[in-house]
């Protein structure tokens, strides 16, 4: 989130953040957006009456600003159909992995105990199918001997703060569209991820 906040306040990125929501009060997060002039807001999930209730709160917070896009960096809750269906074309999301491999938690140790020789992330569009929407654009770093958890979660975390920021410019841009149910890059369907292999020094 605050990567990319910075990059569009520093005109690195043609977009603007409106709002920052999060679904639990109290987190580094709501500090860092005050801290940078961003208005916050803060939909609970503990204290919702259920799902739907909660949802009906993060859709009215959404909308008071009228985004172009939804972008959800650390967002944990998965969102119901009919809300997904409600920003389709208009949400993206991050996973720390090469999708379609490892959906869900725990990617960097499932990337180990698998013995994959790359790791990576990928910037999608959201649907209701989890880490499942159509894939815009991914990051590939080598898995090095020795790595653990942390250090391959770093060295992944170091590249998603390159491929977000760039992805939202596209958007912004208009050269990545949403047309007929599905990503157009400069004109063209997209029908598989753009790749860039990285070999960052974070660790």
């Amino acid at each position: 989130m605050a990567t990319i906040t910075r990059a569009c306040l520093e005109k690195r990125i043609r977009a603007e953040v409106c709002v920052v929501i999060c679904d639990r009060p109290g987190v580094a997060g709501l500090t860092t957006a005050r801290e940078l002039g961003v208005e916050s807001h803060v939909v609970a999930w503990k204290t919702a009456a259920d799902r739907e209730a909660f949802e009906l709160a993060l859709g009215m917070s959404i909308d008071t600003c009228r985004p172009d896009l939804v972008v959800l960096a650390g967002f944990m809750r998965v969102l119901s159909a009919p809300f997904v269906e409600r920003y389709a074309g208009r949400m993206i999301n991050i996973h720390p992995s090469l999708l379609p491999k490892y959906t869900g938690l725990h990617t960097h140790r499932r990337v180990l105990e698998a013995g994959d020789p790359e790791h990576g992330a990928t910037v999608h569009f959201v649907t209701a199918e989890l880490d499942g929407g159509p894939l815009i654009l991914q990051s590939r770093v080598p898995v090095r001997n020795g790595d653990t958890e942390s250090t391959l979660s770093a060295r992944v975390q170091a590249t998603e703060h390159i491929i977000y920021p760039r992805v939202i410019g596209w958007i912004a841009e208009g050269r990545l569209t949403w047309s007929d149910g599905r990503p157009q890059l400069d004109g063209k369907p997209l029908d598989h991820p753009v790749v860039e292999s990285m070999n960052v020094t974070q660790d």
